[in-house]
């Protein structure tokens, strides 16, 4: 199962002071918007997101159809693909993709210790 791009995005407390720790740990920002309290950041082929006050959990992230550098890629499985071949492995999904739709969709699920996975699919 092809899932895309991955990343950890995290809950933090206070962005700046976030940022600040993970550019000491070698990592530049790549995107997003810090008045708006969010920023993805990269070092190598790692990426984090950096989001104060959006969510409770940090949350493991894929994004089919993007490269580690959130640029496009010709062949990947679409997010309703992917939905329906999790369903299949009996895996339960806590918000869905209309499967009716196509181009940007998501779809959440949790590990077995609750742990949030969200598949974003953004074109």
């Amino acid at each position: 199962m092809e899932l895309g791009a991955f990343s950890v995005s995290l809950t933090v407390k206070d962005i700046t002071v976030s940022k600040s720790f993970y550019e000491n740990l070698g990592f530049q920002v790549l995107g997003g918007d810090l008045s708006q309290n969010w920023l993805i950041m990269k070092n190598d082929d790692c990426i984090i997101g950096l989001f104060q006050g959006m969510f409770e959990k940090n949350i493991l992230t894929f994004n089919p159809g993007w490269d580690q550098n959130a640029e496009n890629i010709e062949s990947y499985t679409d997010v309703r693909e992917l939905q329906k071949q999790l369903e299949e492995k009996g895996i339960k999904i806590l918000s869905r993709a209309d499967e009716s739709g196509e181009g940007p969709a998501h779809l959440t699920i949790e590990d077995p210790d609750g742990n949030p996975i969200l598949v974003d699919q953004h074109r």
